[in-house]
């Protein structure tokens, strides 16, 4: 329930903060070019009803929309000095530091035990992933939230190459969230990303006798400036860690479990025998 409660801050979600500062900044800018919603939605490639709920604050809009509309409407940059922080508040409020440092990270390391990491996921495997979580997310949620998560892969391609690592486990390869199709999808992706150069996943088997991970999934972060954090994620709360201590000990476990899961070309090819059971 606190989780929930910290979720929908005041400046949290649609309908409410930022989100509302936007909406009621483009219906202004709007009314004085003398457009109707119709017309606006027209130019910008957005229907009416789109334009509405965005400037109602019940839809938080996507980064071509801020651009596009700034442009249209000849704001000067008064629309897109807003782009970062509605950008922010695509995603839930516990995740959002996090989602600042990953994408600034020149060094991260996942450890997936519960689904598999977000950065790895297909769309359609985001989008059950939001459509089974409980309480039950609004359509309009999910696809806000799917689209947020898609955009964080960016970092795969940013330059220069960050270094990514993921030691995912067993059985979150085998658990067909979404039906087969969707994790046949899934499996595939992982494939292709862990062909990069930059990318090494690894999987940790079900049966091992040693493992050093149960106490749950965290990520290693390192940002430009050297400085070293850990994150920790349950239940939709988190915790970020940056006191030098507990950062050592979370690498130290990363390390070994690094050193317990399957080699980097050991998984891909435990990833390529679970799409033949099929």
């Amino acid at each position: 329930m606190e989780a929930e409660q910290r979720q929908q801050r005041p400046d949290d979600e649609p309908g409410t903060g930022v989100v509302t500062a936007f909406g009621r900044q483009l219906k202004l800018l709007r009314v004085r070019a003398g457009m109707d919603r119709a017309e606006f939605g027209k130019r910008v490639g957005y229907s009416a009803d789109t334009v509405a709920s965005i400037e109602q604050g019940r839809r938080i809009p996507q980064a071509r929309f801020v651009e596009r509309a700034d442009e249209v409407l000849g704001a000067g940059g008064l629309l897109t000095a807003l782009k970062e922080e509605v950008g922010r508040a695509q995603y839930p409020a516990f995740f959002r530091d996090m989602a600042r440092l990953e994408s600034e990270a020149v060094t991260l390391h996942v450890y997936g035990a519960l689904a598999i990491p977000g950065l790895l996921q297909t769309e359609d495997y985001a989008r059950a992933v939001f459509t089974m979580r409980r309480p039950l997310l609004d359509e309009e949620t999910v696809e806000q939230r799917v689209g947020a998560r898609l955009a964080r892969q960016e970092i795969f391609s940013r330059r220069p190459l960050p270094t990514l690592s993921f030691v995912i486990e067993e059985s979150v390869l085998r658990r067909p969230g979404g039906g087969w199709p969707v994790l046949q999808g899934q499996l595939e992706q992982i494939l292709l990303f862990g062909q990069r150069r930059n990318v090494e996943i690894q999987i940790m088997l079900t049966d091992v006798q040693e493992h050093c991970g149960l106490a749950g999934p965290f990520t290693l972060i390192e940002n430009r400036d050297g400085r070293r954090m850990a994150y920790l994620e349950v239940q939709r709360t988190s915790r970020l860690y940056t006191e030098r201590a507990e950062v050592r000990d979370a690498e130290e476990q990363y390390g070994i479990l690094r050193a317990q899961a399957l080699t980097p070309r050991e998984s891909l090819a435990f990833v390529e025998g679970l799409l033949g059971e099929r």
